[in-house]
């Protein structure tokens, strides 16, 4: 599986941005689906996870009520809709594939993509 993410760029605190992440292959919708997120000089941290139904979902505390992850299987596209952006959602935010539900490790997921940046600013 290969996954091309897309839709990174510059926000002023309190915008909007929607990242899309395409992956190749006749097989999406038995990976369940996430995004991870690396912050300058910090570790890889989990943002959210979908099923491959699309049916369920699964988010950090950080993002909450504020980021919504879904899935078009037809488009074997994944979407994150982030909103109320604040200055500390600025990082490179990674599209992943795996096969294990609600797992926060970015070991256990077996794709990645290239990463797609996104600023906020204050």
């Amino acid at each position: 599986v290969q996954l091309q993410a897309s839709g990174g760029g510059w926000v002023q605190a309190g915008g909007s941005l929607r990242l899309s992440c395409v992956a190749s292959g006749r097989t999406f919708s038995s990976y369940i689906m996430g995004w991870f997120r690396q912050a300058p000089g910090k570790e890889r941290e989990f943002v959210a996870t979908i099923s491959g139904s699309g049916g369920s979902t699964y988010y950090s505390d950080y993002v909450k009520g504020r980021f919504t992850i879904s899935r078009d299987n037809a488009k074997n596209t994944v979407y994150l809709q982030m909103n109320s952006l604040k200055p500390e959602d600025t990082a490179v935010y990674y599209c992943v594939a795996g096969a294990r539900w609600m797992v926060r490790t970015p070991g256990a997921y077996d794709y990645w993509g290239q990463g797609t940046l996104v600023t906020v600013s204050s």
